[in-house]
């Protein structure tokens, strides 16, 4: 099944998809904005379009893609993961009617704010709707999940990367997080006891695995791990006697990406991968979310795309 491109009826297309064997669905579906959306599009003048009208009201809409959802969730892999894409329109019906029914609340991930376009300034009668918003749901509480970083910019390097030492370049971070814990995240080290102030002990694994490898890493508790990055001289202490943590700009793999997506912008008319399509979504925009939720050689399903195509890619 991989690398197809299917035009049809997504519905009666995932019903003959077997069962458990996909590991990534984002489905881009009408929004139910009650619009025609419509473009004229190539020297020969092609209209493109499609209705996003549901006679029905919100109910038929629900219950529409509802039955799609559902189909979906059955395809999914006990590990896979859905992305479903929508706007100010239908998003709270969705989340409430359809993904917390289906798929359950306790396996909500969280809520992507895609801000695809900038404000206007003849936005003069109401605030402008600038963002889609992506819901992230798994299918059970085991997932793929891989965190994506964004380069660091000239501007972050030089207001976090003020220090330097014969090893180069770095920032003083934390070693702690915002929580208490009753284990050996939350013990005293070298006199400093992280629970005392509400916090526990939140270590760089990135560091460490630089220093002993990945599995090593896996391995050690916190303690041992603190202590490694002592002796390397990665830890340093305040006048206070809080230890803060040298974050090497040779090694950062960047700043990592949050819930708030401002930096990949809406297909623009000039664009090379521009199709035509009046809601047509970048890839940019997919390419993340692939890389987020799934690994190599995984099955990604869009039953959405081009409005009614199902495509499944082995990426």
């Amino acid at each position: 099944m991989a690398n197809k491109l299917i035009l049809g009826d997504n519905l009666e297309i995932l019903k003959t998809v077997e069962s458990e064997t996909v590991d990534l669905i984002y489905l881009d579906p009408p929004f139910f904005s009650n619009r025609t959306y419509e473009v004229i599009w190539g020297d020969e003048g092609e209209k493109r379009s499609f209705e996003d009208r549901f006679a029905g009201g919100i109910d038929h809409y629900i219950h529409w893609l509802k039955l799609r959802v559902r189909e979906m969730h059955r395809v999914l892999k006990p590990t896979g993961s859905i992305f479903l894409h929508c706007d100010w329109h239908a998003d709270a019906y969705i989340r409430v009617h359809i993904l917390d029914n289906i798929f359950g609340r306790n396996n909500f991930r969280n809520t992507i704010t895609w801000q695809r376009t900038n404000a206007h300034n003849d936005a003069r009668k109401k605030m402008p709707n600038l963002s889609d918003s992506i819901f992230y749901y798994t299918k059970s509480e085991k997932y793929t999940y891989n965190t994506i970083f964004r380069q660091l910019d000239d501007k972050y390097i030089k207001d976090f990367y003020r220090n330097q030492d014969e090893k180069g370049i770095y920032m003083s971070d934390n070693l702690t997080g915002p929580k208490i814990s009753q284990g050996e995240s939350g013990s005293e080290w070298r006199g400093y006891n992280p629970s005392k102030s509400g916090r526990s002990w939140a270590i760089p694994n990135i560091i460490v695995e630089e220093l002993v490898g990945k599995e090593k890493t896996e391995q050690m508790g916190v303690i041992d791990k603190l202590e490694l990055l002592y002796q390397n001289n990665y830890i340093i202490f305040t006048n206070r006697g809080t230890p803060r943590v040298k974050r090497y700009i040779e090694i950062s793999r960047g700043t990592v990406i949050g819930d708030i997506w401002t930096d990949i912008k809406n297909v623009q008319s000039q664009s090379k991968e521009r199709i035509g399509y009046p809601t047509q979504k970048p890839e940019k925009l997919l390419e993340r979310i692939i890389s987020m939720a799934s690994n190599e050689g995984n099955v990604v399903l869009d039953p959405f795309v081009g409005g009614g195509t199902t495509i499944d890619v082995a990426n």
